[in-house]
């Protein structure tokens, strides 16, 4: 057994949550493993769209990273601001804790990491501020504060014109926007306000789920259509006009709304296009399997990664994916220091509910590394896939923290 080595976890997400787990669990005691993060709580994503229609509030959907300690891992929230990843050394800029006076007193503290092994899962950054005009006139409902404002916006709106935006064709939770576009039809039609609500969906990819192969992507649509939402695919949005409530598209074509729920650009966090980890996809490339980067000891999982697909799109980015990556590195790098055990590798398999609204989802899985095109099936929308995500995360908190 190796001597006393330190696993460094960047990210409080999914993977990042798993992965730290996972390792403390197989982990003997003497072993260090730290997790990062700059938000002190781990945000439930999937539960967003139930916090914008108002069935969800945010204690509801989150939880203090911090409960970790109690496991015995070492939790520091902090802003990492330098990544060497050939030393694996990182330094953090770590947040004084407000309930603690030393801490408060003594205020932010630069700490410089150092790890034998090092998982980054950083995720996406969201960059809505690339698109002018965008911040200002809408809702972006993939973050917490995007959520509860369109959540508050609902509850003054009266009817008219809802549009639901992507504002790229490539986001992570690929469902999510047309998820949203059904269940605000749902809410404003629970409400009383459906015959005078229209919601119309505009997407800058050309359909639905794209990777998933035309056949689960024309489901995805008519799922759509059937609500009575009006969709407008490969709109490539430029600008929004908020005090026009205007959107104006690459085509020329433009589009009035009286309320705007938005997906934002993606791209990868700063810090690791500063540390020279991504490539020309702008994302970090791994081995498929491993979730190895080039770099020695260093993996990548979730969000942050760009794997190609054989049909030529990148793997989606989503939580399912984080979390069978997290538990795939933690088992190899506990294998790698105890010496026990076979190796294990990521399959590309994966599923996702999708809501419709009413109390129904549909359900999608398959192999997504299946050649020379992903193998999914979607199952149509019924109560019972709705009640497999209700399932799915009431046990989300109680498993992993």
């Amino acid at each position: 057994m190796t001597d006393r080595v330190t696993v460094l976890v960047l990210g409080g997400g999914v993977g990042g949550v798993v992965a730290a787990k996972s390792l403390r669990r197989k982990l003997p005691t003497q072993h260090r493993v730290v997790i990062v993060d700059r938000e002190r709580n781990h945000l439930f994503a999937p539960s967003l769209l139930w916090l914008m229609t108002g069935k969800r509030t945010p204690r509801q959907i989150s939880r203090p990273l911090d409960r970790l300690a109690r496991r015995g891992l070492e939790v520091i929230a902090g802003a990492i601001t330098h990544i060497d990843p050939d030393t694996r050394r990182v330094r953090v800029i770590e947040h004084p804790d407000q309930d603690d006076p030393v801490s408060r007193r003594l205020g932010a503290v630069t700490r410089d990491l150092e790890a034998d092994h090092l998982i980054v899962s950083l995720g996406a950054e969201l960059a809505p501020e690339t698109i002018p005009g965008l911040v200002d006139a809408g809702h972006n409902f993939y973050t917490l504060a995007g959520a509860e404002s369109l959540r508050h916006a609902l509850s003054d709106f009266n009817g008219g014109r809802i549009v639901v935006l992507t504002a790229t064709p490539a986001y992570k939770c690929p469902a999510a926007p047309y998820e949203a576009a059904m269940l605000l039809l749902d809410h404003c039609r629970r409400r009383g306000i459906g015959d005078s609500t229209q919601v119309d969906l505009y997407t800058a990819e050309p359909g639905p789920m794209g990777v998933t192969g035309p056949e689960v992507s024309a489901q995805v649509r008519r799922m759509v259509v059937d609500q009575g939402i009006t969709y407008h695919p490969e709109h490539q949005v430029t600008a929004v006009y908020g005090s026009a409530k205007t959107i104006a598209f690459a085509d020329g074509a433009t589009a009035g709304f009286d309320l705007l729920a938005y997906v934002p650009p993606h791209r990868a966090p700063q810090v690791i296009r500063d540390a020279g980890m991504v490539d020309d996809s702008g994302w970090v490339p791994v081995d498929r399997h491993s979730l190895h980067t080039r770099f020695p000891a260093v993996y990548a999982i979730g969000d942050v990664t760009g794997i190609p697909l054989e049909m030529g799109k990148p793997l989606p980015k989503a939580g399912v994916f984080a979390e069978r990556q997290a538990k795939v590195v933690a088992h190899n790098i506990v294998r790698t220091i105890t010496g026990k055990g076979d190796p294990a590798s990521f399959d590309g398999h994966g599923e996702c509910f999708i809501e419709t609204g009413g109390g129904k989802a549909g359900f999608g899985a398959g192999d997504f590394y299946a050649e020379p095109t992903p193998q999914i099936k979607l199952h149509r929308p019924s109560r019972r896939w709705h009640m497999g995500k209700l399932l799915f995360e009431k046990n989300w908190f109680p498993r992993w923290l």
